[in-house]
């Protein structure tokens, strides 16, 4: 059993809260738009695993080190961690094709800063958009996931929201 801390569209900046909102993970995965690899040094500091793709607005050491795309497998769970994937009915072009043919069970991304868990029936992926942790960009509520992964059962998908003004 895996517990799993979940963010995205950080764009440089870090709540240092999250150290106490993901203590409990085993792993934590930033579905891009980090804007600084000295964050994703900071969720080291948390979990022994963290897992990051690069988003549209990274550069420098955070190209260099996160690909655009990860899959990978997770208690027995094929993960997919991509920054713009779409979701269930909106799939970016070509992402449908792939969740299909790598069988996938769970995909992870981000980009719209809008918080959204959703299943697709079609394809049997649980697709978690976990919203925006980062102060840039229009969304009023900053976000993170919380997810259990144990055998083929993903459980207990827990919102937090990060109250505004309080850093």
């Amino acid at each position: 059993m895996k517990r799993i801390g979940i963010l995205s569209d950080t764009h440089g900046y870090y709540d240092s809260r999250s150290n106490q909102y993901f203590q409990d993970c085993h792993e934590i995965w930033h579905a891009g738009d980090i804007g600084d690899y000295a964050i994703i040094e900071q969720l080291q500091a948390i979990a022994p695993i963290v897992r990051a793709v690069s988003g549209n607005i990274d550069s420098g050491m955070v190209r260099r080190k996160c690909k655009e795309l990860e899959i990978f497998e997770v208690e027995g769970v094929k993960v997919l961690l991509t920054h713009i994937g779409g979701y269930p009915g909106r799939w970016s072009k070509g992402m449908k094709k792939l969740l299909k043919d790598e069988h996938i069970n769970l995909m992870v991304d981000g980009h719209s800063h809008i918080l959204k868990v959703m299943y697709d029936h079609e394809l049997c992926v649980l697709h978690i958009n976990p919203g925006a942790a980062g102060l840039s960009g229009w969304h009023k509520v900053r976000t993170l996931v919380k997810l259990t992964i144990d055998g083929s059962d993903m459980r207990d998908c827990e919102v937090v929201e990060l109250s505004p003004g309080v850093r």
